[in-house]
C-alpha cells in the first residue's frame, strides 16, 4: 500500500508540475508609447488708433498739445491654444525736455480705463472675463488724455507709455484673473 501512495504521490506531483509549467504559457505583455503634448498660453498686445476712416496700426504721436486727447486702443489677443487669464500694465513717464528742471505730474496725463471689463489690483489691470483661443479683450482704454493745465515746463516734452500684457492658464487656476496664480515674475 505504501508503494501504491508513494506512486500516487509522485504521480500528482508530476501533474501539479505540469500545470504550473502550463499556466506560463497562458500569458499576455503589450507595451503602449503615447506622446502628451501640453497646451500653450500665448498672447499678442495690439494698440490701435481710430483714424475716423478706421483702425489702423498706433504711431507715436508728435505735435500734441494740453487739452487734446491721442486714441490709442489697447486690447490682447489670444493667439495660444487654451483659454487664458489676461492682465495688462499700462506705466507712463514723462521726459522733460533738455535742459528744463522741475516735479514732473504724472496725472497730467490720463487714460480712459474701462472699468466694466478691467479691474484694478497691485499695478496691474486684470480682465474680468475668460479670454479663449482667437479672442480679443475689450480695450483696456481707448485714448490718451493730455490735460489742459500743462504748463510751459512741458514744452518740447515726451509722455511714454509702456503696456505689457501678461496670461496665465485658466485651467486649474482660480475663479477670476485677481485670484489666478502662476503670472509671469516681474
Amino acid at each position: 500500500m505504501k508503494k501504491r501512495i508513494f506512486a500516487l504521490a509522485v504521480v500528482l506531483i508530476c501533474l501539479s508540475i505540469a500545470a504550473y509549467g502550463t499556466s506560463a504559457y497562458f500569458t499576455h505583455e503589450q507595451t503602449a508609447t503615447n506622446v502628451v503634448t501640453s497646451g500653450s498660453i500665448k498672447v499678442e498686445l495690439q494698440e490701435w488708433s481710430d483714424t475716423g476712416n478706421g483702425l489702423v496700426p498706433f504711431e507715436d504721436a508728435d505735435g500734441v498739445m494740453p487739452g487734446m486727447d491721442i486714441s490709442k486702443i489697447v486690447q490682447v489677443k489670444n493667439v495660444g491654444g487654451q483659454a487664458a487669464w489676461i492682465r495688462v500694465s499700462a506705466d507712463k513717464t514723462i521726459q522733460l525736455a533738455d535742459g528744463v528742471e522741475g516735479e514732473v505730474d504724472l496725472s497730467l496725463v490720463s487714460y480712459d480705463l474701462n472699468t466694466e471689463f478691467w479691474n484694478e489690483k497691485d499695478g496691474f489691470y486684470y480682465y474680468n472675463t475668460i479670454l479663449q483661443p482667437n479672442e480679443v479683450t475689450e480695450p483696456l482704454f481707448t485714448k490718451v488724455v493730455f490735460s489742459a493745465t500743462m504748463s510751459n515746463m512741458y514744452q518740447n516734452s515726451k509722455a511714454v507709455i509702456d503696456v505689457t500684457a501678461q496670461a496665465t492658464q485658466v485651467a486649474n487656476n482660480g475663479t477670476c484673473a485677481l485670484d489666478a496664480a502662476g503670472w509671469p515674475e516681474e
